[in-house]
């Protein structure tokens, strides 16, 4: 170690479309073919494009965001076969470094249309919009969302290892069981699908295969993790995956320079295309050594540091913003947690919008305080107020307006729609997993 350069197994081409590029994939299946071989205990630098490869673009229009192609998602880097594993075995992900590309000194952080995505908060505020920030070292400011800079806490929001042939089933029965039994007026889950599916350099009929088969990446899963979208998993952090396929095959992307807990508006993070530096080790027989039913992770030393007296925290509970009762919905508390949040900030000028991107990719703390007082679940979040060049405080009144400007909406757009009745139809929620009266 530190006698040669440290090995880029993956380069990413910006002007080459993400699905032409062999080294990328957007689909989870066993038979996608290993992009590189990387040695046991060896450490690598890995490229990766934004999450959407490249659709959105660092303007001011939301038209990309509102019409963003989901079917493209996610483009990950890999797969890459570990020298050694097997299955039953651990991979120890130690991430070393996360950066931007030098010529790609910016991120965007979006609100997906409701009818496209949608997000957290999608049903009150159903319209797209975008912001836009530019990187200055470790620190961040948006032109759409003004008075505001911070320290990133750059991560990776995907990796994982490849799932088996059975592992592959087992999520494409679960998750077709949930699309059955649907009652909400939403998608619910992702069912495989072979439009615009890219498989790396498999040949036509495996990729065919992956299509019909593949597990879409915007979820996360217990077995392999994958889209978990963990603020702190950072440098220096070390993650301990189950591996199901010979070699692992582990892919990794949709590259964050922050984000806040929840990534609250779906594409809530600050996007960005970056160059992650990894080490593999295998652990054998890991999965029964340390129980491993899905990922642990240890976190890295590095975070950006606001004093606990210089968090300003609001708390929302299982009663939705009709008056609704819940029983112990921490959805609903933490969806009544973000709104407490959004009114306090309005006052200052900001629009619900501006606020929204914000708190999906600001270094927010997002706590469950309790689960167990029924019939309320309580849920904090914590918002760090020297991020503001101004005064948040509660002490700070009487409260001076001042003038935000707008995020970037769709065209002949300048805000976005609020829904007052969003949810008024709810069902009571009685939560899930929960033995119900015979």
């Amino acid at each position: 170690m530190g006698k040669s350069a440290i090995r880029t197994v993956c380069k990413v081409d910006f002007d080459k479309p993400a699905s032409e590029q062999p080294y990328l994939h957007n689909r989870w299946h066993p038979d996608i073919p290993p992009a590189a071989t990387i040695k046991d205990g060896e450490t690598v630098k890995i490229e990766c494009l934004d999450w959407t490869g490249g659709q959105i673009k660092n303007d001011d229009s939301a038209d990309d965001i509102k019409n963003v192609d989901l079917t493209r998602v996610h483009y990950l880097s890999g797969p890459f076969a570990i020298e050694n594993a097997e299955p039953g075995d651990a991979l120890l992900v130690e991430i070393m470094d996360v950066q931007p590309f030098e010529d790609q000194p910016w991120g965007f952080t979006g609100i997906f249309d409701k009818s496209n995505g949608g997000g957290f908060l999608d049903e009150l505020y159903p319209s797209a919009a975008k912001a836009i920030w530019d990187f200055e070292g470790i620190y961040c400011t948006s032109r759409h969302i003004p008075h505001v800079k911070f320290a990133g806490l750059i991560h990776p929001g995907i990796l994982g290892c490849a799932p088996s042939q059975e592992v592959l089933d087992t999520w494409n029965k679960r998750e077709a069981e949930l699309i059955v039994a649907n009652k909400l007026d939403r998608d619910v889950a992702l069912p495989p699908q072979p439009l615009n599916v890219h498989a790396g350099s498999a040949d036509p009929n495996t990729k065919e295969k992956v299509g019909l088969q593949g597990a879409r990446t915007i979820p996360g899963r217990p077995e392999h993790g994958g889209n978990c979208d963990i603020k702190n998993l950072s440098r220096g952090s070390k993650v301990y995956l189950p591996v199901h396929v010979p070699g692992a095959n582990f892919s990794v992307g949709d590259l964050h320079f922050s984000q806040g807990d929840g990534e609250i508006s779906f594409c809530g993070a600050i996007e960005m295309a970056g160059i992650i530096t990894i080490n593999f080790s295998v652990i054998k027989s890991g999965v029964s050594q340390l129980s491993l039913t899905s990922p642990i992770y240890i976190p890295g030393p590095v975070e950006p540091h606001f004093g606990p007296g210089r968090y300003i925290y609001f708390e929302g509970f299982s009663v939705d913003q009709h008056g609704k009762q819940h029983y112990l919905d921490v959805a609903v508390a933490y969806r009544q947690t973000t709104l407490r949040c959004i009114e306090y900030l309005r006052r200052f000028g900001y629009s619900d919008y501006q606020i929204y991107l914000l708190l999906s990719c600001a270094p927010i703390q997002g706590h469950v305080a309790g689960i167990v007082d029924i019939p309320n679940a309580c849920t904090t979040l914590g918002l760090p107020m020297d991020i503001f060049d101004f005064d948040i405080s509660p002490s700070a009144i009487p409260v001076k307006k001042l003038d935000m400007g707008r995020c970037a909406f769709e065209t002949g757009k300048t805000e976005g729609e609020v829904v007052t009745t969003a949810g008024k139809n709810s069902e009571v929620s009685f939560g899930g997993g929960l033995n119900y009266k015979e």
